[in-house]
């Protein structure tokens, strides 16, 4: 038990690293970041990002290879994160203008930290 609670906890921190990196590569990108580890009713959002008119909900993974990544995020996760965006935008009136998207921020073992602008399309279900 106390071997799985380590490795447990060295998992947790290793994706706080991961965020902590997707932070400072999006203000490097030129993005303002509006909120970090933002917990919502729909769901917790790991980076609000504003560049211009663009509001990005960053949700941020950690795999060993890219597709796996982005394979993670399933369907309901995509809802859960466009409601939250939605939300939000609800809530806070100067955000209501803005265009949101969904972006995917991967780090996959060995290779450069990857943002994929816009991941997940918004469907017809929205």
């Amino acid at each position: 038990m106390a071997d799985r609670a380590a490795r447990g906890l060295k998992a947790f921190k290793r994706g706080h690293l991961v965020e902590y990196i997707a932070l400072i590569h999006l203000m490097l990108k030129g993005y303002r970041i509006l909120g970090f580890r933002l917990k919502t009713p729909q769901g917790e959002i790991d980076i609000l990002a504003q560049k211009g008119r663009r509001l990005a909900v960053v949700e941020v993974k950690q795999r060993r290879r890219r597709e796996e990544a982005f394979e993670t995020v399933s369907y309901v996760q995509q809802d859960r994160l466009w409601q939250a965006g939605l939300s939000l935008q609800a809530r806070r009136p100067r955000l209501a203008r803005l265009d949101l998207n969904i972006d995917l921020y991967i780090v996959a073992s060995g290779q450069w930290p990857e943002h994929r602008i816009n991941a997940f399309e918004k469907t017809e279900r929205y």
